[in-house]
């Protein structure tokens, strides 16, 4: 509203002349203060539509946000005017409130983004905790990583053990049946035997885990164009046979998104997505049919139209 007010700055005084009961005419004084409101409100517009759209982007982008408020607030802070001193008193009183506790899930996520990795956290810290708690913070984040890491590389192994021990069964099947039938029946291929001794082999530890050497290389680095449209859980994929237990637990932790509902819903007090006549529904019904239509639009690439606030059954249902 402030940034459309400031295009019709010149409108103002003009529709005062025409009518003398207008007496709201803002001065020099008070457009100077809503141009210096508006490029600390831009910022907060932009990391809203970045994180809380309608299309939900993955965990990864948050950190990188975050950091970009607070930079704003502490530059802020030391503003000559004291009307943005006092504003931007408060708003470092919340954000300190909900984020001055370090969010683990939010800095791991980040550190599986192949752009950003540990650098990323590392450069943000330090300029939203104080120096002592980013140092704590940075070796809780690798600790948690690690620990996580470790968990899943125990699942892959089990699973290969498990693999492992049935394919040795069928080896010594079918060996106990090649000596009684005729010679040449039911005689493993030398690629069979490879494989056999593959699946034996992949149970070992190597030296340097998936993590270690994740870390090791350095960030990914893309174009700008790309940049725009960079999908983390795609790297992934593409890079599944060199990291393949990290690349499970990447995606896992990736797919967990940041905000469950979208800015415009938040505040909204008209759009409610359970109405009366879905009140019966059980949760698993009612996550059914929003997960669907989410997905629905994506694969055809609708979006919500703005003069409704929920979509019918037959758009939910029916792609």
């Amino acid at each position: 509203m402030l940034a459309a007010a400031l295009e019709f700055r010149e409108v103002f005084p003009r529709y005062g002349d025409r009518d003398q009961g207008f007496n709201y005419v803002p001065s020099v004084e008070d457009w100077t203060k809503v141009e210096n409101v508006c490029q600390i409100l831009a910022v907060f517009n932009e990391v809203t539509n970045i994180i809380s759209g309608i299309e939900y982007p993955t965990a990864n982008l948050f950190l990188p946000e975050v950091w970009r408020i607070k930079e704003v607030l502490n530059k802020k802070s030391l503003d000559l005017n004291d009307y943005i001193r006092a504003m931007v008193v408060k708003m470092n009183t919340k954000f300190d409130k909900y984020w001055g506790e370090c969010n683990l899930l939010m800095a791991v996520a980040t550190v599986l983004d192949p752009r950003f990795k540990m650098m990323l956290v590392q450069f943000c810290f330090p300029v939203i905790y104080s120096e002592l708690e980013a140092t704590k913070n940075i070796d809780t984040i690798l600790r948690i990583l690690y620990e996580l890491y470790d968990e899943y590389a125990e699942d892959y192994n089990l699973a290969n053990v498990e693999s492992s021990g049935h394919e040795n069964a069928r080896d010594i099947g079918s060996s106990c049946s090649g000596s009684i039938n005729v010679v040449g029946k039911n005689v493993m291929s030398g690629k069979s035997i490879f494989e056999s001794f593959v699946r034996r082999n992949d149970t070992i530890r190597p030296v340097k885990s998936d993590l270690d050497v994740y870390l090791e290389e350095g960030v990914y680095i893309c174009s700008e164009d790309l940049d725009l449209h960079f999908d983390a859980l795609e790297w992934w994929k593409v890079n599944d046979l060199k990291y393949r237990i990290l690349s499970k637990m990447a995606r896992d932790i990736l797919s967990i998104p940041i905000t469950t509902v979208a800015s415009e819903s938040t505040f909204s007090a008209g759009g409610r997505v359970i109405d009366p006549y879905r009140a019966s529904m059980s949760v698993e019904t009612v996550e059914m049919l929003l997960c669907g239509a989410d997905w629905v639009r994506v694969l055809h690439g609708l979006k919500k139209s703005s003069n409704r606030e929920e979509p019918t059954y037959e758009e939910i249902l029916l792609p």
